[in-house]
């Protein structure tokens, strides 16, 4: 197991899955679920003739913050772009399942437990979204994540933690969404449809990939905290993603609805305001809706320490 006291100083953005994992809950307290030992392998790369990981490139286990039983899913973006697959989802699913069966049968046992002792999810995606090697069985996986995670509102909150180099893009973009909170840091990055896919099919005049500014003033972790797509904007430390897991610990589920995005009537409305907003306002460039949300010096803003940025920066009121 990798020195949990070094990784707190560590970048999140460069450490891998297992790393993430481990140092995200409190030190020692990390058991690996399905670990590379029990040999999960994808069976279409095996009949395609690709290479395999026996972990599948998806890191699942069970730790604790404080005495509240964390449940994590990390992914490994040096593993086919973080694809996820078959394997890969059924795993996501069956930690999912997990921590809700164990809630429920806290609860059964105990009706008073308190929120902070009750079980929470945390998932580090890294991942470019389906795994295109397993077509359909990919698609499946990504659908069965998103039923999971029904199952989970209300009982079990379900965090997403969005750092790492790959990103979290396609059809698991959807999937971060669906969660109750995203964490991201500066170089996070959120989309449905990556750069590179976006250059491929639409031009390089559409959307310059190569052109890291843009980039990451169009998906990147600032640009997400000013649209409220992400919840929490935090430094790029392991210490720093852990620090804002562990205050969401301390939170009950009632209030982690609060935070969500999608999932009801009022919030499909404030989709729909955005959507207007859009058309309204024509923005050519993320710029724009910062200056729209009252940020007077965008560029300086995007620019500036991450600090500074927190405390200046006004979000889009929808």
């Amino acid at each position: 197991m990798p020195n949990w006291k070094k990784l707190q100083e560590d970048s999140f953005l460069e450490r891998s899955a297992r790393e993430r994992a481990v140092g995200l809950v409190d030190e020692g307290s990390f058991v690996e679920l399905g670990g590379p030992f029990d040999r999960l392998v994808s069976p279409h790369l095996l009949s395609l003739g690709e290479a395999v990981e026996n972990d599948d490139g998806i890191v699942t286990g069970v730790g604790r913050i404080g005495s509240r039983p964390v449940f994590v899913i990390s992914q490994e973006g040096r593993f086919i772009g973080g694809s996820v697959g078959e394997v890969g989802g059924a795993k996501m699913v069956g930690v999912i399942d997990m921590a809700i069966d164990f809630r429920d049968r806290l609860l059964a046992e105990h009706p008073d437990l308190p929120a902070a002792q009750q079980p929470l999810i945390a998932i580090s995606f890294e991942t470019g979204g389906v795994r295109l090697h397993e077509a359909n069985a990919g698609l499946l996986a990504h659908a069965e994540v998103m039923d999971a995670l029904q199952r989970a509102r209300h009982k079990v909150p379900v965090v997403a933690l969005i750092g790492s180099r790959i990103g979290c893009f396609g059809g698991m973009g959807f999937v971060a969404a669906a969660t109750d909170c995203i964490v991201m840091s500066e170089f996070g990055r959120l989309g449905l449809t990556g750069p590179e896919v976006i250059e491929q099919e639409m031009g390089k005049d559409e959307f310059d990939a190569s052109n890291r500014a843009l980039v990451y003033r169009t998906t990147g972790g600032r640009h997400k905290f000013v649209m409220g797509d992400a919840n929490y904007l935090v430094d790029d430390t392991v210490e720093a993603f852990r620090a804002q897991l562990t205050d969401l610990c301390a939170l009950p589920i009632e209030d982690f609805e609060t935070m969500r995005r999608i999932g009801s009537e009022a919030l499909v409305e404030k989709q729909l305001r955005g959507v207007a907003l859009a058309v309204e306002i024509a923005p050519t460039d993320a710029r724009d809706v910062w200056r729209h949300a009252g940020n007077n010096d965008p560029v300086g803003l995007a620019d500036g320490p991450l600090a500074d940025f927190r405390k200046s920066v006004l979000r889009l009121a929808l």
